[in-house]
């Protein structure tokens, strides 16, 4: 089978879908891979690494032509262009996007979306989602840390005592941890909050303190177990407890690291204009979720701000600012999934009963599948 590699053509993209060691492996299985040329600089992956791997250096429309192409991102109008009807397509393309959904299958393509794959034991080694959180999370605290005027860790000096950073992390998924468990090896004291009941434990179990909201009813107790692994929106009657609950943490708090989101929906909003208000100068607001409108209505996409002397780090896809990392493990996340759609001959099997590759068809000769 031949697999094309192209180049990330999305405005800030650094990562590729395919390193030269998943490119190594993919070769030993019989395939052909097309790697673009450069397609792998911006993560630090060279030219002759992928030719050292077996891999074929190619141009975009090469690599996007192939029988397989595996990409980081959905293909724009341009890329869809050069892509093949029948063609397969794995990567992260946003299935919750209904015109990206239905450009693709206009294509003809079948495509594979590894955001949608389930949250279940099977699919932990393609899960797309925690790869990437994962790193976001860390990145999270490294932002704050360099925006933040003072230290994170209490430090005993001569010249007097400095004290440790306060840090409230709110959402407890992979990002969440990852930034409580990162917030804590540079020092910080580090509280956290989450509407789902299990993620108290996990909290704990890192050293944070977690921010307990108590249920009232049976009804908000179910809500908040969730579904399938993530987040339900949960009723108003609790969510106005857990943000004035909220409010009061994040205005003792020198860094607020907000990582909620819910598949489909736009962000919870969890840290209000008054509070960042209220919030001390100096203060630091890592905004995780604001490329789905943010869970604070002051973050800009894309961009640091301030907001009477609260600053708002408002920056994108932050798994792309460690990008060698990044694509290594999205790629071995690929590679995982290619598992499941191609057979012990290195030929093309979708198994449509098989509940993982379900769940990631959005679409397949010219339909869309998957209904939002």
């Amino acid at each position: 089978m031949r697999i094309g590699i192209p180049k990330e053509t999305r405005d800030g993209e650094t990562r590729v879908a395919a390193t030269p060691e998943t490119t190594k492996k993919l070769i030993a299985a019989g395939h052909q891979v097309l790697v673009e040329r450069h397609a792998g600089v911006l993560a630090r992956f060279q030219d002759q690494a992928y030719t050292e791997a077996g891999a074929e250096l190619t141009d975009a429309a090469t690599a996007l032509s192939a029988e397989t192409v595996l990409k980081v991102r959905a293909p724009s109008a341009a890329e869809l262009t050069h892509m093949k009807s029948g063609s397969v397509l794995a990567g992260m393309l946003d299935p919750f996007d209904n015109e990206g959904l239905a450009a693709m299958a206009a294509a003809g393509l079948t495509a594979f979306a590894l955001e949608a794959a389930p949250r279940t034991t099977r699919a932990q080694s393609l899960d797309v989602l925690s790869s990437q959180a994962n790193l976001a999370g860390y990145k999270a605290v490294m932002l704050a840390a360099n925006h933040y005027g003072r230290l994170f860790p209490m430090m005993m000096t001569a010249a007097g005592t400095l004290k440790a950073a306060r840090v409230v992390v709110l959402g407890a998924g992979v990002a969440g941890l990852q930034a409580i468990a990162t917030a804590k090896r540079l020092g910080a004291v580090v509280e956290a909050s989450d509407v789902r009941p299990a993620a108290k434990e996990q909290v704990e179990s890192l050293g944070a303190k977690f921010i307990d909201v108590p249920f009232e009813t049976d009804e908000e107790r179910e809500i908040a177990e969730g579904s399938g692994g993530y987040a339900r929106p949960m009723p108003p009657a609790w969510m106005a407890r857990q943000a004035e609950l909220v409010a009061q943490r994040c205005q003792q708090a020198d860094i607020v690291i907000t990582t909620a989101l819910i598949p489909g929906r736009p962000a919870p909003q969890l840290v209000s204009a008054d509070t960042v208000h209220r919030m001390k100068p100096g203060s630091v607001i890592v905004d995780l979720a604001v490329e789905r409108g943010g869970n604070c209505p002051l973050s800009v996409a894309g961009q640091v701000v301030e907001e009477n002397g609260v600053v708002l780090v408002g920056l994108t896809n932050l798994p792309g600012m460690v990008p060698t990392d990044a694509s290594a493990l999205y790629a071995r996340n690929l590679l995982d999934f290619l598992k499941l759609i191609v057979d012990a001959e290195g030929k093309l099997a979708i198994n449509r009963e098989d509940d993982i590759v379900q769940a990631c068809l959005v679409c397949e000769s010219g339909q869309v599948l998957r209904k939002n």
